[in-house]
């Protein structure tokens, strides 16, 4: 079954499958500074803004310092830091140039962003002051990395003041000119869950095409709109919604420098598109929950009686079941006396969408949020796809799929369950990997995703879960760890799990506790201060943990429940041997490392 535009179509003409915003990203983007001279384009930590204008005239004075240490067409520039509003004036300056700016995380081992940096080739390095020491060290190493760039402070090597300084008058338009739609224009270095990172090559044909396909799904204002900069720009979610599609549309975008401080920020922004991991919205439903929960008795049972009917009344929509006439005046009763103020406290009033993705996320979240009025709608892709290939509209979203098509996206689901794509968003290529390449595109230009995967007739994506991660017991059932995961993640305590069953007669689990959830639990019980390790042997913690699991098994198939567990003595943290950098599990190098604990569990 074949969604999206035909093979006949796609390929009648030889060429793209619609027409293009812009013939290059740098034509898109000065078309915004002249629409919008002197609206805001980045809003600073502190408030501090800069124009459209003023951002372009800053870009092309560090492409002017670029230029200058010869950076040109097809050169790579590694750019390491955190979100700050110097990253894409630097990142724009490059591609300016006809140069490949890519990042990497800041979680990686010295060791990692060295074999990224080779496999790169990146010339130019820009880094903050606290990785500088590393790198030049690495340096050493790396015969093609010819400048490293401090971007806060001196440190002794070449500054970004110094590069804003050299030739602020430089003017790189011939060069951006001359750029064509299939000149890269990114690189995204993959997580890593299965061998070393893969470098995802991306050119201005895909972003673009990837722009137009967002903005026909969700639509955004013309002017006024605002997101957020909070994902490690390594992140293709974060490249997507916070750089190009914002800079390609004119919408404002807001830098906070700690993402572990998104919720508080929230408030401050009150964006028009929000996107966030599954993980967010799970902490947010927690703290939600318990803020409800130590309500006085009397505010209490009404809150929780009214957000009771909101997920009653989401439920029956999303059966396309009608709604008692008494059940809608009593939700929007609690809309306006409740829902409404909370939305506003947590800065989420102003949606013109808001959105889920990069792992399986529990019904039960997208419910609650669709009865206090955020109607969160999954969207699915792969850094491969430029990080979005399916979306639920925010008029038609249908909780438990990741949406239909983005306009001008195929996607065919194999003989073997597998989610194929085909679109102008498809990558070209793994960066020197030629022999995976020919596995992963065929000569028609499906991408094969690596996901299982259903079609519904009205064309929206179920993903089942993960080709290779899939678990067969010694039963024989096929049975989704990500589904079993999502459940256990929806047990407060509880902040990572990994489902263990391949080719064992049960489902057992590995769980993380949540620091914050767990530090409130011991000062409830009389036990402040106490560390994670000896609380994860706690008799009453366990059993707390237990009755959430019970619970959660509730909502799992008999085979899918969960028999024991084991609480682990520290929390896993991204980029380490457990969770990639995106939090994606790393399941081979845990069940190595916790070998011992898995076989107890069997015993």
């Amino acid at each position: 079954m074949v969604i999206g535009i035909t093979m006949a179509e796609r390929y009648a003409s030889g060429g793209p499958t619609e027409e293009l915003i812009a013939q290059n990203f740098v034509r898109a983007f000065e078309a915004t500074a002249e629409r919008l001279p002197d609206d805001v384009a980045l809003r600073g930590p502190e408030g501090d803004e800069t124009t459209w204008l003023e951002l372009r005239a800053r870009s092309r004075a560090i492409a002017g310092g670029l230029a200058g240490l010869g950076l040109g067409k097809g050169d790579t520039v590694a750019l390491l830091m955190g979100n700050r509003t110097e990253f894409i004036p630097l990142d724009l300056a490059a591609v300016s140039l006809g140069a490949v700016p890519f990042s990497i995380y800041q979680t990686l081992t010295l060791d990692q962003i060295r074999y990224v940096l080779a496999d790169a080739g990146a010339r130019v390095a820009v880094v903050e002051s606290a990785l500088l020491p590393g790198l030049l060290e690495a340096k050493n190493e790396l015969p093609d990395l010819e400048h490293v760039v401090v971007v806060d402070g001196e440190g002794g090597t070449t500054t970004l003041s110094d590069l804003e300084a050299a030739d602020p008058g430089f003017d790189p338009t011939p060069i951006a000119d001359a750029l064509a739609p299939d000149d890269l224009l990114t690189l995204i270095y993959t997580s890593g869950t299965t061998g070393p990172p893969k470098g995802v090559q991306l050119t201005h044909r895909n972003l673009l095409a990837l722009v137009s396909g967002i903005d026909q799904m969700i639509e955004l204002p013309r002017r006024g709109a605002k997101v957020i900069s909070w994902l490690p720009a390594a992140h293709i979610a974060e490249r997507g919604a916070h750089y190009y599609l914002p800079l390609v549309h004119g919408v404002e975008v807001a830098i906070c420098p700690d993402p572990r401080q998104i919720i508080a920020f929230l408030p401050r922004v009150h964006p028009t598109w929000f996107f966030a991991v599954p993980r967010i919205w799970e902490k947010l439903k927690a703290g939600l929950e318990t803020m409800l929960g130590q309500l006085p008795d009397e505010r209490r049972d009404g809150a929780l009686a009214a957000l009771d009917a909101g997920i009653r009344k989401v439920r029956l929509e999303s059966a396309g079941e009608p709604v008692p006439e008494g059940l809608a005046r009593a939700v929007a009763k609690a809309d306006e006396e409740m829902f409404s103020k909370l939305r506003g406290q947590l800065g989420l009033d102003e949606l013109s969408a808001v959105n889920v993705g990069a792992a399986p996320t529990a019904p039960e979240v997208i419910e609650f949020f669709h009865a206090i009025g955020v109607p969160v709608g999954e969207l699915w892709g792969l850094s491969e796809t430029c990080g979005a290939a399916t979306c639920n509209p925010p008029d038609r979203i249908k909780i438990g799929t990741v949406g239909p098509p983005l306009p001008g996206v195929e996607i065919m689901i194999a003989d073997d369950g597998e989610v194929l794509v085909r679109s102008d968003t498809v990558m070209t290529g793994y960066r020197n990997m030629p022999e995976k390449n020919a596995e992963t595109i065929d000569s028609d230009g499906w991408l094969a995703t690596g996901d299982i995967g259903e079609l519904d007739d009205d064309g929206y994506l179920r993903i089942v879960d993960r080709k290779k991660e899939l678990i067969i017991t010694a039963g024989g059932k096929n049975l989704s760890p990500a589904n079993i995961e999502a459940e256990l993640k929806l047990i407060p305590l509880v902040d990572q799990a990994v489902a263990i069953g391949d080719a064992r007669k049960y489902i057992a689990a590995l769980l993380t506790l949540d620091p914050d959830a767990a530090a409130a639990w011991a000062e409830a019980h009389g036990m402040e201060g106490t560390d994670i390790a000896e609380l994860a042997e706690s008799p009453e913690l366990i059993a707390e943990v237990q009755e959430g699991l019970d619970a959660a098994n509730e909502n799992l198939a008999k085979v899918e429940g969960v028999k024991r567990f084991k609480l682990l003595p520290e929390p896993w943290e991204p980029g380490g041997d457990e969770l990639t950098p995106t939090m994606k599990l790393r399941r081979k190098p845990i069940a190595d490392k916790y070998a011992a604990e898995i076989d107890a569990l069997y015993e």
